[in-house]
């Protein structure tokens, strides 16, 4: 058992690390633990005081021991001063652990962005750190080690010394070239070296990010792989394959690596994005992620077929399960809290003593936590924690107010539940989102979850042993899989699946889990949990209604060649343009996902990128459109057009073609198609005149200029190429180009002019409102990141 000074310098460390997020967190976390330690050193001296007269007064000895047991209970003032020097501590250990790229690091290596289109090809050596898995885009992905690099000036190979290089590289090679690569191995690859970028968008997936928590600051888009030694060392990922390979055999594409994800992992197994992605969006992901959940269950196999054996016996092969289950799944950190839980039963076990568990998840998060103070920060890290959390101090009061149903149902019910309560307020920080049957779905999918996860544990141990044991064992595990998926892709279809509320600020997720903290440890509280939940999910949605009813924005989205903006004017929004099918999927909806947007009102599609693309309905499979607009150079209609038709019909949605010079008018917008050779598009926003003005030739703007085609804008959006014309024929406020693919000359001319000139590609999205005007997304963010 965790004492309670021992607690709350666990606390202590936790927090420190949490501090790291506030400017001077370090000192922040010292002076509170000084203003805890007077405040309970007044507390300390109280309780001291009172025990001394009861005991001069002769008192009763239960009110005397009552008091006694109080001071005892009552942490000594050093104990607070203690734990903030612990925070100190640990938020320079936190800076200290920090990954940075060292002196041969092969992201130094890297070549500087340049506007020629000629790519400087190199070949890097190194050793695979991990499986080969497949991305989105088709391609082969896998960590690289890095031991030596060299220029290729020439398809003959490499020219001029090696270079001696060191770190981890993020590498995509084509999937042919990946086939058949294992860790362990020493390869050569051909490619081009890039820097990751961060986030251009507002909600969009911080590439750069990602990979520094990986301590790797380099990628390498390969287009060759070359074998250098074929001499493959044995290593776990090898029994993972077995493991896989057997349960894939009988049950096929997707049961297959969907129960052997269920077992090991999604992040050991290559799961089909389609499965992954349907899971997720039913609220269902935490099935596919190995965790508490199959480390209690191979414990408790454990333990009751071994229950007539002697303690050493049970323990001793309860550990060995337990090392092999996190040597298998790859060391994630949700695997180790749960593993060091485990192990904390088992020392339970052997002292037959009865673990609190409050204490062991404490005592779990301190040891990852000082094995790996960055994971304070990883997404599946806080989760893990906040579920568990929530599974021991929510469901047996759940539980208790569900007495009137049997004992079994009232736990199906409490689990999912508190799981749920815990993890939300972190999921709508960062996603914004709320699964909307998820819990109904939890409740109906565990049964199957738990007969999956037992026979795919069972079946996975017979593969060990004979692998056709384990085709077979697993082959019957056919339809509960099945109908699985199944039941996953019901929920998910429904309507209103997924409603989108907005990503809230970090004070209000705070405020909400203060709300929460204070029903589980105040009796005042207690009494009234059903007023600290009307107070936090009123913190969530007055903002939320607030927001969507007075705000007055335009946002361009930074996506390419093809002008996309979003206009929200209090409650009403509008998207023009949708870019291509990446586009609509990893920068049109999580911008819309994380303002809280459901609906569509006005669409309006204006053909500039020229070619067909499957973006629009990418965004209608999430959002429904009220109406849309499209205009396209093509008489014919298209099967992308008929696809969007038939999609909008179905939510009873209005389709109707643009001709050249027709206008759409939603109110605070007015748009028109002004000529069909060159896309030009003109929009009246918020008494603002805009021009968005696709490829376009010198002497094009010239005549059109000369015709009267090119009327003079406030706000003009161009590619690069016909920037300094554009600018220079109609004499802009602001002109929007799609990336600084300009020489220095130009933007020296340029900025001399009154023209105010932002660049997507390097800003990042650029956004207007009536007070701050123009502001670009990552500056905003640089500015956010300095302050905090």
């Amino acid at each position: 058992m965790i004492q309670i000074s021992g607690v709350i310098i666990c606390l202590g460390y936790i927090l420190g690390l949490l501090f790291t997020a506030v400017p001077w967190g370090g000192v922040w976390i010292v002076l509170l633990g000084m203003v805890s330690a007077v405040f309970f050193q007044r507390r300390y001296i109280n309780l001291l005081r009172k025990l001394t007269q009861k005991r001069e007064r002769e008192n009763t000895l239960a009110k005397t021991k009552a008091v006694a047991n109080t001071w005892q209970n009552t942490p000594h003032p050093r104990i607070w001063l203690a734990a903030g020097l612990v925070g100190l501590l640990a938020t320079l250990y936190f800076q200290f652990r920090m990954p940075q790229p060292g002196v041969k690091d092969i992201s130094i290596f890297v070549p500087p962005e340049n506007n020629s289109n000629q790519e400087q090809l190199v070949i890097v050596r190194g050793e695979v750190a991990s499986t080969p898995r497949l991305t989105r885009s088709q391609r082969g992905q896998f960590w690289l080690e890095v031991t030596q690099l060299d220029e290729v000036t020439s398809d003959k190979g490499p020219a001029g010394m090696p270079k001696g290089a060191t770190g981890k590289l993020y590498v995509t090679v084509p999937i042919l070239q990946a086939t058949g690569l294992y860790p362990n191995e020493q390869i050569a690859v051909t490619g081009v070296l890039y820097k990751p970028k961060a986030a251009s968008n507002p909600g969009a997936f911080d590439f750069q990010k990602f990979l520094k928590q990986e301590g790797t600051f380099a990628g390498l888009i390969g287009k060759q792989v070359n074998l250098l030694d074929d001499d493959r060392q044995w290593g776990w990922w090898q029994i993972r394959e077995r493991i896989v390979r057997s349960q894939a055999r009988w049950l096929g594409i997707p049961e297959g690596p969907l129960v052997s994800a269920m077992v090991l992992g999604s992040k050991t197994v290559d799961l089909p994005y389609d499965i992954r992605d349907l899971f997720v969006k039913a609220g269902l992901a935490h099935a596919l992620a190995a965790s508490g959940f199959q480390t209690s269950l191979i414990l408790g196999v454990i333990l009751q077929l071994t229950r007539r054996a002697r303690k050493a016996t049970q323990i001793t092969l309860g550990s060995l399960a337990l090392i092999i289950f996190l040597s298998l799944t790859g060391f994630q950190a949700a695997v180790l809290r749960a593993v060091i839980m485990g192990f904390a039963a088992l020392v339970g076990l052997a002292l037959k003593r009865k673990v609190k568990q409050l204490g062991s998840l404490l005592l779990a998060a301190t040891i990852l936590l000082l094995f790996n103070p960055l994971w304070i920060w990883d997404l599946g890290f806080q989760l893990s924690f906040l579920a568990t959390l929530g599974l021991i101090v929510t469901v047996p009061p759940i539980v208790q107010r569900l007495g009137w149903l049997p004992p079994a149902i009232a736990s199906l019910i409490a689990v999912p539940l508190a799981a749920t309560v815990w993890t939300l307020p972190l999921q709508l920080f960062v996603f914004g989102v709320v699964p909307t049957y998820s819990l109904l779905l939890n409740i109906l999918s565990t049964p199957l979850i738990s007969i999956i996860s037992i026979g795919g544990i069972i079946s996975a141990i017979a593969a060990l042993i004979l692998p056709d044991a384990g085709s077979f064992l697993a082959g019957m595990l056919y339809h509960p899989t099945n109908w699985l998926i199944r039941l996953v892709e019901f929920f998910s279809n429904l309507p209103g699946n997924l409603v989108a509320v907005g990503s809230i600020s970090i004070w209000q997720m705070l405020t909400i889990y203060t709300l929460m903290i204070l029903a589980w440890q105040v009796r005042w509280w207690q009494k009234r949990w059903g007023l600290a939940s009307l107070l936090a999910i009123t913190l969530v949605l007055i903002p939320v209604w607030h927001s969507a009813n007075t705000m007055l924005r335009i946002t361009v989205l930074a996506a390419g060649a093809e002008p996309v903006l979003v206009i929200q004017d209090r409650g009403t929004v509008t998207l023009i343009n949708s870019g291509d099918e990446n586009t609509g999927r990893f920068t049109i909806l999580p911008f819309l996902q994380q303002q809280g947007v459901n609906q569509i009102d006005w669409a309006i599609a204006s053909d500039f990128s020229g070619n067909e693309s499957d973006a629009w309905m990418e965004v209608l499979q999430r959002l429904t459109i009220k109406k849309f607009y499209e205009y396209s150079s093509k008489p014919e209609i298209s099967f992308e057009t008929q696809a969007i038709q038939q999609e909008l019909q179905k939510h009873q949605g209005i389709y109707q073609s643009l001709a050249l010079g027709q206008t759409v008018n939603t109110g605070s917008l007015t748009a028109q198609i002004i000529n069909d050779q060159v896309p030009i598009l003109q929009l009246q926003i918020f008494d603002q005149n805009w021009l968005l003005v696709g490829n376009i030739k010198s002497q094009e703007i010239t005549q059109l200029v000369k015709n009267g085609g090119l009327p003079s804008p406030q706000v003009l959006w161009c590619t690069s190429g016909s920037l300094k014309d554009l600018v220079l024929a109609l004499n802009p406020k602001v002109a929007i180009a799609t990336s600084n693919e300009i020489d220095r000359k130009t933007l020296s001319e340029l900025s001399k002019g009154q023209t105010k000139i932002f660049f997507t590609g390097q800003n990042g999205a650029i956004q207007w409102t009536p007070n701050n005007q123009f502001e670009t997304f990552i500056q905003a963010t640089e500015n956010k990141s300095s302050v905090l």
